[in-house]
């Protein structure tokens, strides 16, 4: 201890001086909390966040934001460019196109997000029962990796030929073309989880193994999972719409936009606004889904963060 704290106004010993404190160089930052402080910290969370719910917005409240009927046909009104009456013009048939890309958003995210999570669901658990169970693993894998060679649009193409056109055998196509990328991923994160001392220590304590899975192995996957999820559900939507553009995926009679760009391409150079509104509402949809997955995998993973 020294004399200054136990004597303030005491005279140091001869021989013997008290440095002078130094003045503080670098002023404490105080933690950022609070909503601003998390827009500060995950810009693009906020921002693919923001986008994503105005799109939610506009899917479930499209009756009321001034549409009409998407399937209401007005020859004499065909191929009308945007105007204050037709915001996005109408098509070949004198539908609205603003009335069917505002439903079209409808079917784009049902397909993104029921993707997202049947897939995670499905390759969630190949990927533990592979990863965990030594004597599944090569048997599995080999099934997924057969899978994995085939281009995902080409299964799904492949599968729509069997079954008729419709949004739920579309979100299925799609989901069996992305589950074995999805048990891949989950596999590597339980082959290294399941060399770790709290695993070996919960089967020496005679711990069955579905609690060893439920327990230690399954709370760390969901991480790189949910992270994941958020790319499946842009790739979903790009698969749907290329599905629809090509003729093998919704119905004609139901307005996705891959649909109205499918019905749009003859006219592109004399009327490129039929493609162009829901090509560009397709864009920011999967812009706004990347950027949550983007921020979401900075937040998740430290080594990521920005500013470690």
């Amino acid at each position: 201890m020294s004399l200054a704290n136990d004597h303030p106004g005491a005279a140091p010993p001869e021989g013997l001086a008290i440095a002078t404190e130094l003045p503080d160089i670098l002023k404490a930052r105080k933690p950022r909390t609070g909503f601003i402080g998390f827009l500060r910290r995950h810009p693009t969370i906020a921002i693919g966040g923001a986008l994503l719910l105005v799109l939610i917005f506009i899917a479930v409240f499209a009756p009321y934001l001034g549409t009409v009927d998407p399937s209401a046909l007005s020859p004499a009104r065909r191929t009308r460019a945007p105007s204050a009456q037709y915001w996005f013009g109408t098509d070949m048939l004198g539908r609205d196109i603003y009335s069917r890309v505002l439903y079209g958003t409808r079917v784009s995210l049902i397909v993104g997000f029921a993707v997202a999570f049947f897939a995670s669901l499905g390759g969630l658990a190949i990927g533990l029962i592979a990863g965990y169970v030594r004597w599944l693993d090569s048997l599995v894998m080999r099934v997924m990796d057969s899978l994995m060679s085939i281009p995902p649009i080409l299964l799904a193409v492949s599968l729509m030929a069997i079954t008729r056109g419709s949004v739920g055998n579309v979100i299925l196509a799609i989901t069996v073309a992305e589950i074995p990328r999805v048990s891949r991923l989950v596999r590597g994160v339980v082959l290294s989880l399941r060399e770790q001392p709290y695993v070996d220590g919960a089967i020496a304590s005679g711990t069955r193994t579905p609690m060893i899975i439920l327990r230690h192995i399954l709370p760390n996957t969901l991480a790189p999972m949910t992270v994941q999820a958020t790319y499946i559900c842009g790739s979903a939507m790009i698969v749907e719409a290329i599905l629809s553009f090509i003729g093998a995926g919704t119905p004609p009679n139901i307005p996705s936009w891959g649909n109205i760009m499918a019905e749009g391409r003859a006219l592109w150079q004399v009327k490129p606004f039929i493609v162009f509104f829901p090509a560009a509402f397709l864009s920011v949809t999967v812009l706004a889904v990347n950027l949550m997955g983007d921020g979401l995998r900075d937040m998740l993973d430290p080594r990521q963060a920005k500013g470690v």
